[in-house]
């Protein structure tokens, strides 16, 4: 039971490179083998390609990796394991188990090993059921963090989630938009609270976190450059739901369940959008850690 960061995540990280953090969850709770895997590498490749160094997140053996290698993701992609949050991150690694990570452990493993710019999908927030609210939103509030999303999850109560994030005290900053990214679509209703235009002004937001000591992570809400028709998805994600009521699904098979009956239904028009914005985010928080990186080399030749 340890803390393994790769040596090419650990050397970056020393001279103050660009280092993105990605979550596991796609490679054991995402797409089926073999496409699970692909994504992984593929949105790595992203992430190189663009002049940082990708740390994919995972728990192998009980131990908590922060940069996985090939070997490593391809046992995540054909071994049935769990899905690690925080409640239950703990036992998991005393009993030796593997573990895709979510949204909260992929932070929570990227605080560890001092990395500052994390892409994921959509977060998880507040469902529609009562009291039913994702560990991701604690950890976006404790982790000094920049984390890209595409919004929250569509099936979510986006507004409450926003709200909730408001209350957190998390900064919730839109790239290049007003409103809150829908994850499938575009943009929702929603007006954010500040907007940037840039990855510059995304980083220096995070040392003005720092400065402040507020002690919190900094949302980033990138709306997907080509959605879906919003009737159609909620259509789409009423029919999931009434599936799901009528299946007692509960708890933490309730995301995993919609979202597959979603691609069902659509006949994998969210899954392509899924694999869009996964990329995309990839592709801003590479652009927000390089830009980071030169203001931390900077801080530390002190100009």
């Amino acid at each position: 039971m340890r803390l393994h960061i790769h040596p090419d995540v650990q050397a970056a990280l020393a001279s103050k490179q660009a280092v993105v953090a990605l979550e596991s969850t796609v490679i054991t709770h995402g797409l089926p083998r073999p496409q699970n895997l692909e994504l992984a590498l593929a949105l790595e490749a992203v992430v190189r390609n663009n002049g940082a160094i990708p740390a994919t997140i995972g728990v192998l053996a009980g131990d908590l990796i922060v940069g996985l290698t090939h070997s490593q993701m391809e046992l995540l992609a054909s071994t049935q394991v769990d899905k690690a949050s925080l409640w239950n991150l703990p036992v998991l690694m005393a009993q030796g188990k593997h573990a895709g990570s979510t949204v909260s452990v992929t932070l929570h493993g990227a605080h560890l090993a001092g990395i500052e710019v994390f892409a994921t999908g959509g977060i998880g927030g507040v469902h529609h059921e009562d009291f039913d609210e994702s560990a991701d939103l604690p950890a976006l509030a404790k982790y000094p963090v920049i984390t890209v999303c595409a919004g929250p999850k569509s099936i979510l109560n986006v507004k409450a989630t926003l709200e909730r994030l408001e209350t957190y005290g998390v900064p919730v900053v839109g790239y290049r938009s007003d409103y809150l990214a829908g994850f499938h679509l575009p943009q929702t209703s929603y007006k954010l609270p500040t907007r940037a235009e840039s990855a510059q002004e995304i980083a220096k937001a995070l040392l003005a976190l720092e400065f402040l000591k507020m002690n919190s992570g900094l949302l980033v809400s990138n709306p997907v450059s080509q959605g879906i028709d919003p009737k159609e998805l909620e259509s789409w994600i009423h029919q999931a739901q009434q599936l799901a009521t009528q299946q007692n699904i509960q708890g933490k098979d309730v995301t995993p369940f919609l979202l597959s009956n979603l691609a069902d239904l659509s006949k994998g028009k969210t899954v392509e959008v899924n694999l869009r914005l996964l990329k995309e985010n990839a592709e801003l928080a590479t652009h927000i850690a390089l830009a980071l990186s030169k203001m931390r080399q900077a801080q530390k030749a002190g100009v």
